[in-house]
């Protein structure tokens, strides 16, 4: 039970500070609002979690 409320009160935390990052500091970046932009963004944790998952199964397999 510890180790779960550990880990939500870390996930919290990071929720948090990545909110207050994106706030804060994401007006101070200077990217320009076109649809190349919006579609990398969306789309890039997407294509990063796919491929850490396959090199993850691809790992598994092998073993």
């Amino acid at each position: 039970m510890e180790n779960q409320l550990g880990f939500l009160l870390k996930l919290l935390l990071i929720s948090a500070l990545l909110s207050s990052l994106i706030k804060y500091a994401g007006p101070s970046l200077l990217i320009s609002a076109t649809t190349t932009n919006a579609l990398i963004m969306v789309l890039l944790p997407t294509v990063i979690l796919a491929i850490a998952l396959l090199s993850r199964f691809s790992g598994q397999k092998q073993n």
